[in-house]
């Protein structure tokens, strides 16, 4: 079976850079991935595989009569981001880009689709895969919990997923047993109190230091009222007050993402903030309000897929091919799957040895196209092995 999933990733490489560039020249914003959708269910449809185009957008596909259920998952959005790269498969659309690798994952999960095609053909394929093609990875709630709501994780006995990693080199994947990315969640306090002069603070509410307040104690308090192996981190991105130096205002904000390594801390963490924000501001005679958006949980490799995984990566890569991941705070919505089955995701290498280091999110993020077929292979050994592990 291994020389089954190398041969076809092999002969399909040309195909697979062909269809990972057609997708970085013409990006798709969140829940608009209409053209993305009709290439990929084409073309495993193709292979052999049921497709069903969900509602909205989204791509689930299915192989195999019968058996445990694998399932591999891909994101397939874009970002409001300008390429600023001059490859000739750049960006077509003005101010949007892959520039998070979701071309890459797109493309490394129809690449392991052609593969397990060419395994079931064999009557090799020991149960049944699924494949989620999801929209709006890069936005809150998400198309994870979309897809999940049109019950594609019935009978799902174990999923998996990539994501590039541009600080680590093309042929080399990063596994972390447990949490390897962080619940992300926004928050955005708005306090209102009576303003005045600044030479009269005292009979206002001063509003101005009640929002410096809450911008420095709500983080510390954070560190002390929750346990400090869940990684609790809140950071400020925007705070608004004023508009004179000697005027205190009657409204002001400020706004943040509140990011959690541990999935039981982020079960308590909204109530813990609206009590401390309330209770920083009560001394000053101002109110606040608090709009506390939860995001997503944060994504806890289970550790028999780990090992699935991982021997997956030595099959393809051999010794040395594996590497640790380290914990990320960014969030990623494919925490969202691995709440209700057990799974695990990897963070593939897409630097070229010895090349620049590039980082998600910018507009000038390049790949290694030889991570494209090293995904797929290892996306293919992995669910391949699992619906053996489980039968």
């Amino acid at each position: 079976m291994h020389d089954l999933i190398r041969e076809a990733v092999e002969k399909h490489e040309a195909e697979l850079v062909d269809l990972r560039r057609d997708l970085h020249a013409h990006p798709e914003l969140s829940w608009h991935e209409e053209r993305t959708c009709a290439l990929v269910a084409d073309r495993v449809e193709e292979a052999g595989w049921r497709v069903t185009r969900m509602p909205r957008s989204g791509v689930v596909a299915e192989l195999g009569e019968r058996g445990p259920v694998a399932a591999l998952r891909a994101d397939l959005d874009a970002l409001p981001v300008h390429d600023v790269t001059d490859d000739p498969w750049r960006s077509t659309v003005p101010d949007v880009a892959h520039a998070c690798g979701h071309d890459v994952h797109t493309t490394a999960v129809v690449g392991a689709a052609l593969a397990l095609a060419r395994v079931h053909e064999e009557g090799l394929l020991g149960g049944r895969v699924r494949l989620f093609f999801q929209p709006a990875e890069e936005v809150m709630p998400g198309g994870a919990v979309h897809l999940m709501s049109l019950g594609v994780l019935e009978d799902v006995d174990r999923i998996f997923a990539l994501h590039c990693d541009p600080g680590v080199d093309v042929g080399q994947v990063g596994l972390r047993l447990g949490p390897l990315t962080s619940a992300a969640d926004r928050v955005e306090v708005r306090l209102e109190g009576r303003g005045g002069h600044t030479s009269r603070p005292h009979l206002t509410g001063d509003l101005t230091f009640s929002l410096a307040k809450v911008t420095t104690e709500l983080p510390a308090v954070l560190s002390r009222r929750m346990d400090p192996r869940a990684g609790v981190s809140v950071v400020w991105g925007m705070v608004r007050a004023g508009a004179a130096p000697n005027v205190i205002p009657d409204v002001g904000s400020l706004a943040g993402t509140v990011r959690i390594l541990d999935a039981v801390a982020w079960a308590d963490c909204e109530q813990i903030v609206r009590e401390v924000v309330h209770e920083i501001v009560a001394p000053y005679g101002v109110t606040a309000v608090v709009d506390y958006q939860r995001g997503v949980p944060p994504v806890v490799n289970e550790p028999i897929s780990n090992r699935i995984l991982a021997r997956a990566v030595h099959d393809v890569l051999g010794d040395g091919g594996q590497v640790v991941a380290p914990q990320s705070l960014g969030g990623e919505d494919f925490g969202w799957y691995l709440d209700q089955v057990p799974g695990a995701m990897m963070r593939l290498g897409t630097r070229t040895p010895g090349g620049p280091t590039y980082d998600l999110h910018q507009g000038d993020l390049r790949v290694d196209e030889r991570a494209i077929g090293i995904g797929a292979r290892v996306l293919a050994e992995a669910a391949a092995a699992a619906v053996a592990t489980d039968r």
